[in-house]
């Protein structure tokens, strides 16, 4: 099978020659960037650089999906948040917030010609190009919870959210509008998938009651625009309390850490009567960063064992991950189905 035919039967619930291996959050690094020849700041705002360093997951590192983009602040700055570059080592962030709780964000009528979205659709394109059929092309769109965050500040955010959560949801709606058109144009541009990063919903942010109040109603809003495409949702943290919710929104995977307890979440997502696949089961920082080969391909061995569809990085990879740490992931499912 190919990578992306692999993928997309997973994802179905079908069966595949093994289990595939990918990252569906950010997949570049210094080694990717070395042998690739294209770095950052350029390769997270311009189109030709962005497709190159992604097709790297898949020709260096063997995943059987690639994405775009790398950072999480594309909606954000289309939505006049300023940004810092990150420089040639790190990802793009918010130099500043350009709303404060209370304030009605409006919504820029050229928000899709803005900042780096146009670069991000050809990327795409690119990007599908570059692969082919040979790897799974996944669209990177923020949650509304994460730009919400990013429009006012993680700090005013969860003040309000406990406090005065009527004065997020100004925020929650501009965030849904501005990652449902981003999708919308990515799907266009060739995406296979979408994935939907809402780190700020995080269990180890907010309280159960919170997401389910404040954060859910608009993550279900924006999956119920996405169904005609397999969409992917990742959150960080120990999710046990509302998978069942993350489940009930539609979504055809999840993404987790790998603090979430993995044999407990297969058995919930059964109960939906459909197949919903679980993503994940390596530790980013502690075993492809700060770990071996011998200690990924042992994580890989347990992931498998837990009932994980598909065996990804739990989080973003760290961009100093060794390219030996990534490929171990690869080289353990294919030796495991052998």
């Amino acid at each position: 099978m190919t990578g992306r035919e692999r993928v997309l039967k997973a994802l179905a619930g079908e069966e595949t020659d093994r289990l595939p291996v990918l990252s569906v959050n950010q997949t570049a690094t210094y080694e990717q960037m070395e042998e690739l020849n294209v770095y950052w700041p350029e390769a997270n705002f311009r189109a030709q650089e962005m497709a190159r360093l992604a097709s790297g997951a898949h020709t260096i590192l063997g995943f059987d999906a690639v994405r775009v983009p790398f950072c999480q602040t594309v909606e954000a700055e289309a939505l006049g948040c300023p940004i810092k570059d990150g420089g040639r080592n790190n990802l793009p962030s918010p130099a500043d917030y350009p709303y404060k709780p209370g304030d009605r964000p409006t919504m820029p009528e050229d928000y899709l010609q803005r900042g780096r979205i146009p670069e991000l659709i050809r990327a795409l394109k690119l990007l599908k190009e570059m692969v082919g059929d040979q790897a799974l092309v996944i669209g990177g769109i923020i949650g509304p919870y994460s730009i919400a965050g990013s429009l006012i500040g993680a700090t005013d955010l969860l003040r309000s959210s406990f406090k005065k959560p009527h004065l997020v949801e100004p925020f929650m709606e501009i965030g849904e509008l501005a990652g449902r058109l981003l999708a919308r144009e990515l799907i266009k541009a060739g995406a296979d998938a979408i994935c939907i990063e809402d780190m700020m919903a995080s269990l180890d942010m907010i309280s159960p009651k919170i997401y389910r109040d404040i954060v859910l109603p608009w993550q279900k809003k924006l999956l119920a625009e996405l169904q005609d495409i397999p969409t992917i949702i990742h959150i960080c943290g120990k999710l046990d309390d509302v998978i069942e919710d993350i489940a009930g929104l539609g979504v055809t995977a999840i993404s987790v850490e790998t603090k979430v307890d993995a044999p407990k979440a297969v058995e919930k997502l059964k109960k939906f009567g459909r197949h919903i696949s679980l993503i994940g089961g390596v530790d980013a920082a502690h075993t492809l960063f700060s770990g071996n080969v011998d200690k990924v391909k042992g994580e890989v061995r347990k992931a498998i064992a837990d009932g994980y569809s598909m065996i990804a990085p739990g989080c973003s990879i760290p961009p100093a991950t060794p390219t030996a740490c990534l490929r171990a992931m690869v080289d353990e499912v294919i030796g495991y189905s052998q």
